[in-house]
């Protein structure tokens, strides 16, 4: 995290210097949020000012290739609407979007296995060719094989801190995913990004996916693996089901990316309840829980 201080005085200025129309609607700061800091806009809208050093890139990335997609999808994403220059006041690009209610994963764990449908259809429906263009990320979507020393990396850091998890079997399921084959269609457009953070909840189930700032062309199954880190236990045979389109290889590789993304929830949970910064206190009860489902047969 960067040293620029966000408050609420400055947000107001911006919005009512570069988006004047607008100025006259409520303001209040959102709780959350790890490469932007989240105001309500009114009812409708939400700005995204960036505190870190790779959130404009973000930013930019959502609001290139976001509102095309977001027509297609079935369910409400943080559409770009307007985007925010630099300026003298504040030196990095930021955004207005629509607002996406209900209540983050992270505190709100999702619990009907209908969500298991609903997930499979967002996926579905965004899994689709991605252009030549489409933007290619160094750390998802990619072959596993060259993820292996985070992977290794995040296994140690939480055995260090004498976590409870069975991590000799946390290995077996990664080393099963690094052997299966590696994605051979075409790049298909990916989140990137899902985890109980980044999307949210109303009544038990799914009802929004948010921040798109990884999303990117590549190997369905870095989505995948939300069918165990974000579904109740249980629900990923259904998930698997619903969607269709996943080979064998392609459910290893996602249960191992699961395994991985559990661990980073883990250490950012326990950095969280040390208080150090960008840690966050909910990511810990999320994670253990994802990698309980993902120990578990599915």
């Amino acid at each position: 995290m960067d040293s620029f201080e966000i408050h609420e005085n400055l947000v107001r200025s911006l919005v009512r210097e570069q988006h004047p129309d607008l100025a006259g609607l409520d303001l209040r700061e959102v709780v959350g949020g790890w490469d932007n800091q989240l105001w309500r806009l009114g009812d409708e809208l939400a700005v995204r000012v960036p505190r870190t050093e790779r959130a404009p890139s973000l930013l930019r990335n959502e609001h290139r290739w976001l509102p095309a997609l977001a027509r297609r999808l079935p369910l409400p994403v943080p559409t770009p609407m307007r985007i925010g220059e630099p300026s003298a006041r504040f030196p990095r690009p930021w955004t207005i979007a629509t607002w996406v209610p209900g209540e983050p994963a992270d505190r709100a764990p999702i619990s009907h296995d209908s969500a298991a449908d609903t997930l499979a259809g967002f996926l579905k429906a965004l899994h689709v060719k991605a252009p030549a263009d489409a933007p290619v990320s160094q750390d998802r979507g990619i072959p596993l094989k060259t993820l292996s020393d985070g992977f290794e990396k995040g296994l140690e850091e939480v055995a260090s801190g004498g976590d409870a998890a069975d991590l000799r079997n946390v290995r077996d399921v990664w080393d099963e995913a690094v052997a299966a084959p590696d994605w051979e269609g075409p790049p298909v457009w990916l989140h990137g990004d899902l985890h109980p953070a980044n999307v949210v909840v109303s009544g038990g189930t799914l009802s929004g996916v948010i921040d798109f700032g990884d999303m990117c062309a590549g190997d369905p199954a870095v989505d995948l693996a939300a069918a165990w880190v974000l579904l109740p236990a249980g629900a990923a045979a259904r998930f698997f089901d619903a969607y269709a389109h996943a080979d064998e290889a392609m459910i290893r590789r996602a249960r191992g990316l699961a395994a991985a993304k559990s661990l980073f929830l883990i250490l950012m949970g326990r950095a969280g309840e040390r208080g150090l910064p960008g840690g966050k206190p909910t990511w810990g009860p999320a994670g253990r829980a994802a990698l309980d489902r993902v120990l578990a047969p599915i």
